[in-house]
């Protein structure tokens, strides 16, 4: 049964740099060898979040690499795809964007932001998931 798991800011540390969350995310999956697809909002974040893998875990290095750049992408464990950016899905996909990706995933994250004035679109994707059939659970990071 595919799954959606909503992560909701809730530490310090994440309130202030939101991709913090996105990197832990992409720590564990790529410690679980899932092969993760992260749905940038727009190619500013997409670099962002690049920078941020880089120096996120000093102790760790982290493979990934931003879809469109590189003939060899299909081979990061973790892509990072901006909106304009055509790639196959991933059995992870974590979602930045407003709107539910489609595909073909067994498994979504979405993070959800600390500001509950901005969880509108998450309360819209929650009730798409469940309509959907998946199995949908919140956490609180």
């Amino acid at each position: 049964m595919p799954r959606a798991d909503f992560y909701l800011i809730d530490k310090p540390r994440f309130r202030e740099q939101p991709l913090l969350l996105v990197c832990e995310l992409a720590k564990r999956a790529f410690a679980a060898e899932l092969p993760t697809l992260v749905l940038a909002r727009d190619a500013a974040q997409a670099e962002a979040l690049d920078d941020l893998l880089w120096s996120f875990d000093p102790d760790d290095y982290l493979p990934h690499q931003i879809a469109g750049m590189d003939e060899d992408e299909d081979e990061a464990p973790i892509l990072i795809a901006a909106p304009d950016t055509d790639v196959p899905a991933r059995p992870l996909l974590i979602n930045l964007r407003d709107a539910a990706p489609a595909g073909g995933f067994q498994r979504v994250l979405e993070v959800v932001p600390a500001d509950p004035a901005a969880r509108g679109p998450l309360r819209e994707r929650w009730k798409h998931y469940q309509s959907l059939g998946f199995d949908v659970k919140k956490y609180d990071m």
